[in-house]
């Protein structure tokens, strides 16, 4: 791979960027799975701190770089890495916070479908409600890996929230009433994204919070211990 010629107000490429993308909310989390798992990682990235990083894995590269939090950051990151640099497969490896009482702190979920309060795919102009869903092809292959690793994982319906801190007390019990797993901030942005324009997304998750049981992973877990889902996320690159 060479580096790219082109550059966007957010990504101006020093090394080469892989058609792999994995997509942490957290820069640091880039980092570190670009350190531990990446064979001759390069930085091509650090415009805002906003840190990419490529390299190989299992002889496939891939490249791995934070998204920020929300749906207008993931979403204007993923929009550029597609349009200007080909990514062709975006896989968000992010955290969540479970609604289900079958769940616990550290499960992976693989969002097949997000639901959102957010108002970003009004944009399309779609004469209806728009469902945005993850690839097939990326759902099937993380299925098949974590039956391989012997990996236990949630499969469905997430929420994208613009929410964080909501006012509204029953918000949480409406969602999961209606067998939604969990919520997280950025993959409807995403898979909406990526639909448009004909490519691959998926996210998968681990759960950092319980809501029901105030259970929460601490900041140094958040950013480096959730191996299990960039472990399930990395051999992706080969499909």
């Amino acid at each position: 791979m060479s580096t790219p010629t082109v550059s966007t107000p957010h990504i101006v490429p020093t090394g080469p960027i892989a058609e792999t993308v994995l997509m942490p909310g957290d820069p640091l989390r880039a980092k570190f799975i670009a350190e531990t798992y990446l064979e001759n990682p390069v930085q091509f990235n650090a415009v805002r701190n906003m840190l990419g990083y490529t390299g190989t894995y299992q002889g496939h590269e891939v490249s791995v770089m934070g998204s920020g939090m929300g749906i207008p950051s993931i979403s204007l990151y993923a929009y550029e890495l597609i349009h200007f640099f080909g990514a062709k497969k975006l896989i968000r490896v992010g955290s969540c916070a479970c609604f289900q009482p079958d769940m616990k702190l550290f499960d992976i979920i693989v969002a097949s479908s997000a639901s959102t309060d957010s108002h970003f795919i009004e944009q399309y102009d779609l004469p209806g409600t728009y469902a945005p869903t993850a690839s097939w092809k990326l759902l099937e292959a993380t299925y098949k890996e974590s039956q391989k690793q012997g990996v236990d994982i949630h499969v469905g319906n997430i929420l994208s929230s613009d929410v964080f801190y909501n006012f509204k007390d029953d918000i949480n019990d409406r969602w999961a009433k209606m067998g939604v797993l969990g919520v997280e901030m950025e993959s409807a942005g995403l898979y909406a994204v990526a639909a448009e324009a004909g490519v691959d997304a998926m996210g998968i998750f681990t759960v950092s919070d319980v809501i029901g049981s105030g259970e929460k992973a601490t900041a140094e877990q958040r950013q480096s211990a959730f191996t299990q889902m960039m472990e399930l996320a990395l051999p992706l690159a080969a499909v």
